[in-house]
């Protein structure tokens, strides 16, 4: 643009008011590129080429209530069901409650329906063979220390044991990795634990499941399954919903947080804020230079030219805070990954990320420079050299 020279020196008149105008919207972008990343990760969850033939079956009650292991034989007797598996959630901590852990109890053949997470073959049957054997993703073993052989305990938030106490013990027999770290990543922050053995342990369970996952050998007859298998409990006290995996997780995040609004809520905040400071900054500078516009049309500047020249500098300025704001948090998140040691595990900042947020930044830009682009455009010259 032959007057990219002209906007720069106008976009910097100011220069303390444009940094300061600039780390505010580097900052409202950094928040957009981490939290986006967030709600991605989660919206990726399930939809794996594994996870296309998954069903997750869970009480229709609430994902709390558990079901009874006889299920388990009635589910694999439904036309088009290939395999099934169960597990319970298990609540675990290590050394404090705060130091949550995914945890789960899991059937012998809960890992043949997940061949995307890696578990080396000696260290599976490993597993196969130790009741207070647990896998663990390798995340965690790296944030914690631990090591394969190590014995450790694990205290459950829900769960007491045969002693009474919420304090467990496991031998760490292997490790898990997920295959694929953009869709599969959580798995790295797993613990498996052995099914019998949980339910042999705790006096609250007793043949009891938390859900069930089948697997289907067709997936275009996914919802015809999972209606068969729904009906096998209809009208008991023990009434199922069954659906895809991803319907099934995107379901339990929102009994638990839903991780959707709550990123477009603080967006929401951070994003009206910066509309009102940053509409000020641009009211402020085109009011500034009332007389320069003047002149600029005396000259020749026609009125869509002042026009285009102000909305130019209006995003620009966003265009350059922004793409900072964006760079920095594809900067910032594998360091902070890195140094927490796996206790944190941000997402990268993707191609979706980046064009969500330049489409943002233009907006942004055009919806604040509007006002002051128009009353430019709409400058008489004689009032405006005149001082009125």
């Amino acid at each position: 643009m032959k007057y990219l020279h002209l906007i720069w020196a106008e976009l910097f008149r100011r220069k303390t008011r444009t940094v300061l105008t600039l780390l505010s919207i580097l900052a409202a972008f950094l928040l957009f590129g981490l939290l986006n990343g967030v709600r991605e990760s989660f919206a990726e969850a399930g939809k794996s080429a594994a996870g296309a033939q998954r069903l997750q079956t869970g009480s229709r009650l609430s994902f709390i209530q558990t079901l009874p292991l006889a299920l388990n034989e009635r589910i694999k007797q439904v036309d088009g069901v290939s395999t099934v598996t169960y597990a319970n959630w298990f609540g675990g901590a290590y050394q404090d409650p705060r130091n949550q852990i995914f945890s789960f109890a899991v059937a012998p053949n809960y890992l043949d329906l997940y061949p995307e997470i890696e578990v080396d073959p000696a260290q599976r049957e490993a597993f196969d063979n130790t009741r207070t054997g647990i896998l663990v993703g390798e995340t965690l073993m790296k944030r914690f220390g631990w090591k394969v052989g190590q014995k450790i305990p694990l205290q459950s938030t829900i769960f007491p044991n045969s002693d009474g106490t919420k304090n467990w013990s496991f031998d760490i027999v292997g490790t898990l990795r997920a295959k694929d770290k953009k869709s599969g990543g959580w798995y790295d922050s797993l613990v498996l634990m052995q099914w019998k053995y949980f339910d042999e342990s705790t006096p609250y369970n007793r043949g009891e499941v938390g859900w069930y996952v089948v697997k289907v050998a067709d997936a275009n007859q996914a919802d015809r399954v999972a209606k068969r298998i729904d009906a096998l409990s209809a009208n008991s006290s023990n009434e199922t919903k069954t659906m895809t995996e991803q319907a099934a997780f995107a379901s339990w995040m929102k009994q638990t947080a839903n991780i959707g609004m709550i990123v477009t809520s603080i967006m929401g905040a951070v994003f009206f804020t910066l509309l009102l400071l940053t509409g000020n900054t641009m009211a402020q500078a085109v009011r500034e230079r009332i007389p320069e516009l003047a002149i600029l049309k005396t000259i020749g500047f026609s009125n869509r030219s002042v026009l285009g020249l102000v909305l130019t500098e209006s995003v620009l300025l966003v265009l350059i805070g922004g793409a900072l704001g964006l760079a920095l948090a594809a900067v910032l998140g594998p360091i902070v990954n890195l140094g927490s040691g796996g206790m944190i595990n941000m997402p990268p900042v993707g191609l979706n990320s980046w064009a969500l947020g330049v489409a943002l930044m233009v907006g942004i830009g055009l919806l604040v420079g509007a006002l002051p682009a128009l009353r430019a455009m709409r400058l008489n010259i004689v009032d405006a050299l005149s001082g009125r």
